[in-house]
């Protein structure tokens, strides 16, 4: 019996042994859990505290004016000139001498071209010869009828004689005209010889050449002339526009007009709206408007595509800052303000006319508010921003947009 109790000792033992590193081994675990949770909430805080999010954002802010607002419309046009002239031969015969140099600016009046004129002065001379027979005739029975009158007042002829000679007078009077009508004819035909400027303006290239058997009339002509002095610029402007360009032109306000180069870097010249169109395009919903340009300095050139500028209307004492400052999202059109405590507030909008790069502001803005223009991207209701940038007191930068 004693020996079994010996025996049994041993195990207890052995058991207790485990049991105590089983523990040891769970409070080590244990420990080594809370540790790598414990280090990984130190990283997680250590890189809160560094995150960009965490900090203010970093915002360019510029002022709300209030101010006069030019409304701009802005289109393509083509410059059209005053007019433009084929010149054309009237009379058929060979080219003998062109009197200009291609691309040259002419007057009125100036001589361009010379035609053979040995044709017409034989005509001329025809019809003058003729002329003088039947003076010759005419004359002659002028004299006849002055002595048969004579005689008749003498009884000495009858009276029938007299009227006979009347007559004939009559029919060489009316030959008479006849031949002044044609040697007139015949006069015009030669000075069609000599063709002279009907314009002031630019000639193009001759499309005939000295020597060459010119027509009478021919479709391609001599030349061309453009008249450049004035010049006018078509475009066209959406019909919602109408109602502001035909006000002002019932008034009989000048609209001014500047006509800019293909990158709108440089302005080439400034008009004003002459006319508008009697009707608005169907297919384009547009009218049709022209403006008028000294062009003097032969900025402009026929046919040259030009972007144009319309100053159709000021908007006196109108709330506006820049269009890019605007924002649109699912709760409408609205804009970042930074508050007095350099937060950002969000603030709704009704928007009118866009002209210039400036949007006006119908409802929502006071024009004393400091709204942001960059950093956009990063901000929320109530968010802290820094402005590293503030443009309240320097004067905008606008750049024209379609109005």
């Amino acid at each position: 019996m004693s020996e079994q109790q010996i025996d049994l000792k041993p195990q207890q033992h052995s058991r207790s042994n485990k049991i105590k590193w089983l523990i040891a081994l769970t409070v080590l675990l244990l420990l080594m859990v809370w540790g790598w949770n414990y280090w990984k909430k130190s990283q997680a805080d250590q890189q809160e505290s560094f995150s960009q999010w965490s900090k203010p954002v970093p915002v360019r802010v510029v002022g709300v004016q209030r101010g006069d607002l030019q409304l701009q419309i802005k289109a393509i046009g083509t410059v059209v000139p005053a007019n433009t002239v084929n010149v054309q031969s009237q009379v058929s015969g060979v080219l003998q001498k062109l009197y200009f140099q291609e691309g040259q600016y002419i007057k009125k009046g100036q001589l361009l071209a010379q035609i053979d004129p040995t044709p017409f002065q034989v005509a001329l001379a025809q019809a003058q010869g003729t002329q003088q027979q039947n003076l010759a005739q005419l004359q002659n029975a002028q004299t006849e009828l002055n002595r048969y009158q004579l005689l008749y007042k003498q009884d000495s002829i009858a009276k029938q004689q007299v009227d006979q000679q009347q007559a004939l007078v009559n029919q060489l009077k009316g030959q008479m005209q006849a031949n002044q009508a044609q040697v007139d004819a015949a006069k015009l035909q030669l000075s069609y010889t000599k063709i002279y400027a009907p314009i002031d303006g630019r000639v193009g290239f001759r499309l005939k050449d000295a020597g060459n058997l010119i027509q009478a009339n021919e479709a391609t002509g001599l030349l061309s002339i453009t008249q450049i002095h004035p010049v006018y610029i078509q475009f066209a402007v959406a019909e919602n526009y109408l109602d502001i360009v035909r006000q002002a032109t019932k008034n009989k306000q000048s609209i001014q007009v500047s006509a800019w180069d293909r990158a709108e870097q440089k302005q080439l010249a400034t008009g004003s709206v002459q006319a508008l169109d009697n009707q608005i395009d169907l297919n384009t919903g547009t009218l049709k408007v022209k403006a008028v340009f000294t062009n003097l300095d032969d900025a402009l050139f026929p046919n040259q595509f030009v972007n144009v500028r319309v100053n159709a209307k000021t908007l006196q004492n109108a709330v506006h800052l820049p269009s890019d400052a605007i924002q649109h999202g699912a709760k409408g059109t609205y804009v970042y303000i930074v508050n007095k405590e350099h937060k950002a507030e969000v603030r709704l909008l009704k928007l009118g006319v866009v002209s210039q790069g400036q949007t006006e502001i119908v409802e929502g803005l006071q024009g004393n508010e400091r709204v942001v223009l960059e950093g956009i991207d990063r901000l929320s209701e109530g968010q802290e921003v820094q402005v590293i940038q503030d443009d309240v007191s320097k004067p905008i930068p606008a750049k024209t947009v379609a109005g």
